[in-house]
Parts: C-alpha cells; structure tokens; sequence
C-alpha cells in the first residue's frame, strides 16, 4: 500500500505552445521546426536561470515547473521577450513565413507525480489559462496572482471568471507590461471566445493594502448619520482649539455635550415613524 501510494506537492506549473503551429507547419516546415528549436533552446535556458525545470515537450507545447511562483512568472515574460526579440532577426528560411508567438498559462496547484513527469488539475489548468492567452501574452491563475501581484513590477488586467474546457470556471489575470497587455494587438486566440473589457488590477496591490488614517476616519464619518457626523466633526475641532490654546483651562465639554445632544435629538427626530410626524388633523 505504501509503494502504490500517490505522491503529490504544491508547485507552480507553466505551459506554453505556438499560436498557429499547424498553419506554420503547412506554409513552412523546415523553417518553422528550425524556428521552434531555437525558441525551446532559450527556453530551456531561462527556466533553468529562475531554478526550474522542463517537464515535457510534445509537438509544440512545453511544461515546466518551479518551486517559486515569482520566479515562474518573471521567466514567463522573459521567455516573451526573448521570443520577441528573435522575431527582430532576418528569416533565413522563408522571408514570407509568420513570426512564431507563443501563448504561457501559469497556475500554482497541487499535482501528482510520477516519476519526473506531473499530472493532474494544476496541469489541465495551466494548460487551459495558456489557451486563454492572446499571441505573445501570459494569463495566471488567481492563486499565482495573489502571490505576485504585489512583487512584480508588471500590471494585471483581470478577466474574471472564464468558461474552461473540463475545468470549473476560475478567476484568471493577463500580464501587462510598462502600461502594455503582454500579447495586445494580436489576434485573438484560436476557437477562444473574445475577451471583453479587462478590469484593471495594478502591479501595488491597492485593494489588499490596508487604508490610511484618514481614509478610515473618512470612511467611519460616512456611516453615520449627516447631523451626528457634523457635530462630531465641530467637536473635534473645539477639542483641538481648547488643547492648542491651553489644555490647563478645559473647556470644550459643554460646547460638544450641547452640540452633541441636538445632533443626536435631530437625528431621532428625523427618524420618527411617518404616522407619528403627521400627527391627528
């Protein structure tokens, strides 16, 4: 029982293949096998710079594995660039033939392993963002984003929650870099539905970071009613005028307990049932 018993961890899968693969196969074989060999050497060599790992290769897709989520997403954009810039270079083979442009899913999960290969749904899913992926561009899980979001230096576009073949609907992200989608201005993926309009989530994390003093105050003024928000808001004025101008003399008291006790006397009586108000006629 021991020896049959599943191992499994928690790792951080990335999966990339080639838009287009077999329409570049059909216009240009040798160029396009030649492209796709020179693009997996850079690969390799960058997932091994970020301390990961080539899982598998078939056709036209990778799988690779790392033990950090951040290392994973930074050698996503890096494998882009470096794809991108090879773009830049003069065809040797056919002037004619497409760019190769890559599409990246990356999803932090648990996977089970066997041997040196991994399985599982943290696989189909990093399989699946990658297809949500635009030319070029790089999609995440919401369990890679909430590790990276406030580490990169890259912003987030968020695409809410999209249908998945054989996987649960789940929030995924799309990288942008310096103010640009990774991916932007390409055609939209192959049999992928259109994305619509991103919500925009910034690399600093905002709606994680706890609020200032003062937006809290503000934020505690708003909840109560208009009348007892002003009064405390005179109060704390009278408060710091009596401390600035001589806290040995205290004042303040009858000024708040008598601006205090109209507001509140306001309040309640602006609150009285409607029957009550209008009273017998």
């Amino acid at each position: 029982m021991t020896e049959d018993k599943v191992k499994r961890r928690l790792t951080t899968v990335l999966c990339a293949d080639v838009h287009g693969y077999s329409r570049l196969m059909e216009a240009d074989e040798t160029g396009t096998l030649e492209t796709l060999r020179r693009s997996r050497a850079a690969m390799a060599r960058l997932v091994e710079r970020h301390d990961g790992r080539i899982v598998n290769t078939w056709g036209d897709a990778v799988i690779a594995e790392f033990a950090s989520v951040v290392e994973a997403v930074q050698c996503a954009i890096e494998i882009q660039q470096e794809v991108s810039n090879q773009e830049s270079d003069p065809p040797q083979a056919n002037p004619t033939m497409s760019p190769m442009r890559f599409r990246i899913g990356i999803n932090l999960g648990d996977v089970m392993v066997d041997g040196t290969n991994i399985y599982g749904d943290g696989v189909n899913i990093a399989s699946r963002l990658q297809e949500l992926a635009d030319p070029g561009g790089v999609v995440i899980s919401s369990s890679v984003y909430d590790q990276v979001h406030n580490k990169l230096s890259v912003g987030f576009d968020c695409l809410g929650q999209r249908p998945m073949k054989n996987i649960a609907p789940l929030t995924s992200y799309r990288l942008t870099l310096g103010g640009q989608t990774t991916g932007r201005g390409s055609a939209p993926s192959e049999g992928g539905p259109p994305l619509r309009e991103p919500v925009r989530a910034t690399w600093s994390g905002d709606r994680h970071e706890p609020s200032a003093p003062t937006n809290v105050v503000s934020e505690w003024l708003g909840k109560l009613p208009r009348p007892v928000a002003a009064a405390v808001t005179v109060s704390a004025f009278l408060i710091v005028i009596n401390l600035l101008t001589g806290a040995h003399k205290i004042w303040f008291h009858w000024p708040v307990a008598v601006i205090l006790f109209g507001a509140i006397l306001r309040t309640v009586l602006g609150h009285r049932p409607e029957s009550d108000s209008r009273g017998e006629r």
